[in-house]
Protein backbone atom coordinates (compact mmCIF):
# COMPACT_ATOMS: atom_id res chain seq x y z
CA UNK A 1 0.00 0.00 0.00
CA UNK A 2 1.10 3.65 -1.13
CA UNK A 3 3.59 5.13 1.77
CA UNK A 4 1.95 8.22 3.77
CA UNK A 5 5.62 9.91 2.87
CA UNK A 6 4.76 9.88 -0.76
CA UNK A 7 1.60 12.18 0.13
CA UNK A 8 1.71 15.60 -0.45
CA UNK A 9 -0.14 17.15 2.53
CA UNK A 10 0.57 20.34 2.50
CA UNK A 11 -0.87 22.11 -0.16
CA UNK A 12 -4.41 22.24 1.34
CA UNK A 13 -3.10 22.61 5.64
CA UNK A 14 -2.68 18.85 6.22
CA UNK A 15 -5.66 17.65 4.20
CA UNK A 16 -5.61 15.68 1.07
CA UNK A 17 -8.97 15.21 -1.65
CA UNK A 18 -9.65 11.37 -1.77
CA UNK A 19 -12.21 10.70 -4.46
CA UNK A 20 -13.60 7.47 -3.26
CA UNK A 21 -14.60 4.59 -5.92
CA UNK A 22 -16.33 1.11 -5.78
CA UNK A 23 -13.41 -1.45 -6.79
CA UNK A 24 -15.93 -3.75 -8.05
CA UNK A 25 -18.12 -1.33 -10.35
CA UNK A 26 -15.72 1.63 -10.98
CA UNK A 27 -18.48 4.21 -10.14
CA UNK A 28 -17.16 7.09 -8.35
CA UNK A 29 -19.32 6.90 -4.80
CA UNK A 30 -18.17 10.07 -2.87
CA UNK A 31 -15.79 12.52 -2.13
CA UNK A 32 -14.03 13.09 1.51
CA UNK A 33 -10.58 14.84 2.63
CA UNK A 34 -8.00 13.23 4.67
CA UNK A 35 -5.02 13.42 6.97
CA UNK A 36 -1.66 11.68 7.23
CA UNK A 37 -3.45 10.36 10.88
CA UNK A 38 -6.73 9.53 8.77
CA UNK A 39 -4.53 7.62 6.29
CA UNK A 40 -2.46 5.72 8.49
CA UNK A 41 -6.09 4.68 9.84
CA UNK A 42 -7.53 3.77 6.96
CA UNK A 43 -4.15 1.68 5.77
CA UNK A 44 -4.12 0.01 9.09
CA UNK A 45 -7.75 -0.74 9.39
CA UNK A 46 -8.87 -1.51 6.46
CA UNK A 47 -11.66 1.02 6.39
CA UNK A 48 -11.79 4.04 5.10
CA UNK A 49 -11.18 7.20 6.98
CA UNK A 50 -11.44 10.60 6.98
CA UNK A 51 -10.78 13.81 8.58
CA UNK A 52 -14.15 15.77 9.23
CA UNK A 53 -13.64 19.49 8.27
CA UNK A 54 -16.52 20.25 10.45
CA UNK A 55 -16.31 17.97 13.47
CA UNK A 56 -12.83 18.64 13.22
CA UNK A 57 -12.01 14.88 13.91
CA UNK A 58 -11.18 11.54 12.36
CA UNK A 59 -14.40 10.13 11.04
CA UNK A 60 -14.67 6.50 9.45
CA UNK A 61 -17.25 6.27 7.20
CA UNK A 62 -19.76 3.83 8.44
CA UNK A 63 -19.08 4.36 11.86
CA UNK A 64 -22.30 5.49 12.52
CA UNK A 65 -24.51 3.36 9.76
CA UNK A 66 -22.49 0.86 10.04
CA UNK A 67 -22.23 0.72 5.73
CA UNK A 68 -18.33 0.85 6.28
CA UNK A 69 -16.26 1.53 2.85
CA UNK A 70 -13.47 -1.93 2.82
CA UNK A 71 -9.96 -0.40 1.46
CA UNK A 72 -8.92 -2.53 -1.52
CA UNK A 73 -6.36 -0.28 -3.23
CA UNK A 74 -5.07 3.59 -3.02
CA UNK A 75 -3.70 5.28 -6.01
CA UNK A 76 -1.92 8.50 -6.11
CA UNK A 77 -2.35 11.14 -8.69
CA UNK A 78 0.63 13.25 -10.96
CA UNK A 79 1.17 15.75 -7.95
CA UNK A 80 1.16 13.82 -5.19
CA UNK A 81 -2.04 15.88 -3.55
CA UNK A 82 -5.34 13.56 -4.66
CA UNK A 83 -6.29 10.22 -3.98
CA UNK A 84 -8.19 7.70 -5.91
CA UNK A 85 -9.37 5.31 -3.01
CA UNK A 86 -10.84 1.85 -4.58
CA UNK A 87 -13.50 0.14 -1.83
CA UNK A 88 -15.83 -1.90 -0.89
CA UNK A 89 -18.73 0.02 0.36
CA UNK A 90 -20.85 -2.44 2.80
CA UNK A 91 -24.49 -0.30 2.13
CA UNK A 92 -25.52 3.01 0.50
CA UNK A 93 -22.70 5.44 0.61
CA UNK A 94 -24.88 8.90 0.52
CA UNK A 95 -26.16 9.77 4.38
CA UNK A 96 -29.58 10.45 2.19
CA UNK A 97 -29.42 6.50 1.26
CA UNK A 98 -28.52 6.43 -1.69
CA UNK A 99 -25.56 4.40 -3.26
CA UNK A 100 -23.76 7.28 -4.05
CA UNK A 101 -23.38 11.05 -3.16
CA UNK A 102 -23.49 11.71 -6.94
CA UNK A 103 -26.96 10.20 -7.33
CA UNK A 104 -25.45 7.83 -9.50
CA UNK A 105 -26.28 4.07 -9.68
CA UNK A 106 -24.05 1.27 -8.59
CA UNK A 107 -26.07 -1.91 -9.28
CA UNK A 108 -23.46 -3.38 -12.24
CA UNK A 109 -22.33 -6.34 -12.31
CA UNK A 110 -19.14 -7.99 -13.88
CA UNK A 111 -16.58 -10.10 -12.89
CA UNK A 112 -14.55 -7.60 -10.83
CA UNK A 113 -17.50 -7.10 -8.71
CA UNK A 114 -17.61 -10.87 -8.10
CA UNK A 115 -13.95 -10.60 -7.20
CA UNK A 116 -14.68 -8.22 -5.18
CA UNK A 117 -17.14 -10.10 -3.56
CA UNK A 118 -14.45 -12.84 -2.79
CA UNK A 119 -11.67 -10.74 -2.16
CA UNK A 120 -13.61 -9.11 1.05
CA UNK A 121 -14.56 -12.76 2.17
CA UNK A 122 -11.14 -13.35 1.82
CA UNK A 123 -9.96 -10.84 3.93
CA UNK A 124 -12.94 -10.47 5.90
CA UNK A 125 -14.16 -13.88 6.69
CA UNK A 126 -18.04 -14.77 7.33
CA UNK A 127 -19.37 -17.78 9.08
CA UNK A 128 -21.16 -19.92 6.95
CA UNK A 129 -19.91 -18.63 4.07
CA UNK A 130 -19.46 -20.83 1.26
CA UNK A 131 -16.41 -19.11 -0.25
CA UNK A 132 -14.90 -19.13 2.98
CA UNK A 133 -15.07 -22.67 3.17
CA UNK A 134 -13.87 -23.45 -0.04
CA UNK A 135 -10.78 -21.21 0.59
CA UNK A 136 -10.03 -23.02 3.83
CA UNK A 137 -9.50 -25.62 2.31
CA UNK A 138 -6.80 -25.30 0.80
CA UNK A 139 -5.84 -25.02 -3.34
CA UNK A 140 -6.16 -28.58 -3.85
CA UNK A 141 -9.64 -28.42 -3.28
CA UNK A 142 -10.35 -24.73 -4.61
CA UNK A 143 -8.50 -26.25 -8.07
CA UNK A 144 -10.64 -29.88 -7.95
CA UNK A 145 -13.99 -27.75 -8.22
CA UNK A 146 -12.66 -25.84 -10.81
CA UNK A 147 -12.47 -29.27 -12.36
CA UNK A 148 -15.60 -30.30 -11.65
CA UNK A 149 -17.41 -27.36 -12.70
CA UNK A 150 -15.31 -27.85 -15.92
CA UNK A 151 -16.58 -30.92 -17.27
CA UNK A 152 -20.27 -30.17 -16.04
CA UNK A 153 -20.05 -27.27 -18.52
CA UNK A 154 -18.94 -28.90 -21.43
CA UNK A 155 -21.59 -31.94 -20.66
CA UNK A 156 -24.59 -29.36 -20.63
CA UNK A 157 -23.19 -27.62 -24.05
CA UNK A 158 -23.70 -30.85 -25.61
CA UNK A 159 -27.52 -30.66 -25.03
CA UNK A 160 -29.98 -27.39 -25.51
CA UNK A 161 -30.84 -26.31 -22.19
CA UNK A 162 -29.68 -22.74 -22.44
CA UNK A 163 -30.86 -21.97 -18.42
CA UNK A 164 -28.57 -25.25 -17.50
CA UNK A 165 -26.07 -24.16 -19.77
CA UNK A 166 -25.77 -21.06 -18.36
CA UNK A 167 -25.97 -21.83 -14.77
CA UNK A 168 -22.80 -24.30 -15.16
CA UNK A 169 -20.88 -21.79 -17.05
CA UNK A 170 -21.85 -19.09 -14.06
CA UNK A 171 -20.45 -21.77 -11.25
CA UNK A 172 -17.61 -22.36 -13.86
CA UNK A 173 -16.52 -18.95 -13.91
CA UNK A 174 -17.17 -18.32 -9.92
CA UNK A 175 -15.30 -20.82 -8.46
CA UNK A 176 -12.59 -19.87 -11.53
CA UNK A 177 -12.26 -16.59 -10.06
CA UNK A 178 -12.14 -18.14 -6.38
CA UNK A 179 -9.16 -19.89 -7.44
CA UNK A 180 -7.66 -17.02 -8.42
CA UNK A 181 -7.77 -15.28 -5.20
CA UNK A 182 -6.43 -18.72 -3.36
CA UNK A 183 -3.50 -17.95 -5.46
CA UNK A 184 -3.07 -14.51 -4.71
CA UNK A 185 -3.87 -13.71 -8.68
CA UNK A 186 -6.28 -11.03 -10.14
CA UNK A 187 -8.37 -10.71 -12.92
CA UNK A 188 -6.29 -7.59 -14.17
CA UNK A 189 -2.99 -9.99 -13.97
CA UNK A 190 -5.01 -12.81 -16.32
CA UNK A 191 -6.53 -9.44 -18.87
CA UNK A 192 -3.02 -8.24 -18.99
CA UNK A 193 -1.79 -12.02 -20.25
CA UNK A 194 -4.30 -11.65 -23.19
CA UNK A 195 -3.62 -7.96 -23.58
CA UNK A 196 -0.01 -9.13 -24.30
CA UNK A 197 -1.01 -11.80 -26.32
CA UNK A 198 -3.91 -9.75 -28.52
CA UNK A 199 -0.63 -7.05 -28.95
CA UNK A 200 1.82 -9.41 -30.42
CA UNK A 201 -0.81 -10.91 -33.19
CA UNK A 202 -1.90 -7.29 -34.34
Amino acid sequence: MLNSSAINFSKLNGLVPCVVQDARTHVVLMLGFMNEEAYKKTVADKKVTFYSRSKKRLWTKGESSGNYLTLVDVLLDCDQDTLLVKAIPAGPVCHTGAATCFGEDNATWNLETLEGIIQDRKGNPQKGSYTNTLLNAGINKVAQKVGEEAVELVIEAKDNNNDLFMGEAADLLYHYVVLLAAKNVKLKDVFGVLQKRHQKKS
